[in-house]
């Protein structure tokens, strides 16, 4: 290859990754406008918050089951190892 091919080359690569960066500012801007426009939405409040029924005890779920907490994360990764599970 010649100098000039590898001039050549290079213009053409810096050409097209310049649009490349071009569209994708053109395409930031389209969506941050159309985010702008668009009007924020309400955060949803949990089912059982919006209820004005409360459980009982404050142990139970509605269903008058015992409400269970879900283990620690190390303590299901340990478990899941020494059920021969990777991870």
């Amino acid at each position: 290859m010649s100098a000039d091919d590898n001039k050549s080359t290079k213009a053409e690569r810096d050409a097209a990754q310049q649009a490349v960066l071009d569209n994708m500012a053109r395409l930031k801007a389209l969506r941050l406008a159309r985010e702008a426009s668009m009007p924020q939405a309400a955060p949803k409040k949990k089912a059982a918050a919006k209820s004005s029924r409360t459980p009982s005890s404050g142990s139970k779920t509605q269903a008058g089951k015992p409400a269970e907490k879900s283990p620690a994360l190390s303590a299901w990764l340990a478990e899941q190892r020494k059920g021969g599970f990777r991870t």
